[in-house]
């Protein structure tokens, strides 16, 4: 380990040493190709974060794609119904491992103000959610600090694991006081 808890270390001749894993978490952290599912005004809020004001490239999420095969991270934008249920299940069932998932919006994070029989009340009754962003439609900040939040996540996570050994190791591990 570097100092300061940086993982890379350089000796005199410049040749950086560090773990292969550090290697890999370091490069998944910062290159998360994120798929947005946008259904309602939060995938606007989302296309300006895109935008060069905020640019989102800064932080390695500048590729957007519109494949779940060619994608790390699904950002869930809007209100989902049980008859779109099905469909946000099966394109998060085809992105490879490692995955993870931003709830944008208050509508997905809980329903928002439907609450009726046809709307979901909150996508992590349907798929495990990473990071949740609050706020109808949330600012453009907060969607940068929740992909900050999830590098951060990334960055202490092991090795790549089953998807649910993965999430509930990681949860336990920020939700422990110690």
């Amino acid at each position: 380990m570097g100092i300061g808890g940086d993982p890379f270390s350089r000796n005199e001749t410049g040749v950086i040493t560090t773990k292969l894993d550090e290697v890999i978490k370091w490069g998944r952290k910062n290159s998360l190709w994120p798929l947005p599912f946008g259904t309602a005004c939060c995938a606007i809020e989302f296309m300006g974060v895109v935008g060069s004001k905020f640019d989102i490239s800064r932080f390695g999420a500048e590729l957007v794609r519109f494949s779940p095969r060619q994608c790390d991270l699904m950002l869930v934008a809007g209100t989902i119904n049980y008859k779109l249920a099905p469909a946000l299940k099966k394109i998060y069932d085809q992105i490879c491992e490692p995955k993870y998932v931003i709830s944008m919006g208050a509508c997905a994070c809980s329903g928002g103000f439907y609450d009726n029989y046809a709307t979901v009340q909150g996508i992590d009754q349907i798929i495990p959610v990473d990071v949740f962003i609050p706020g109808c439609p949330p600012r453009p900040e907060a969607i940068l600090d929740a992909l900050l939040r999830l590098q951060e996540r990334i960055d202490i996570e092991r090795a790549p694991r089953k998807g649910v050994e993965r999430r509930h190791e990681i949860t336990d591990k920020l939700t422990d006081p110690s």
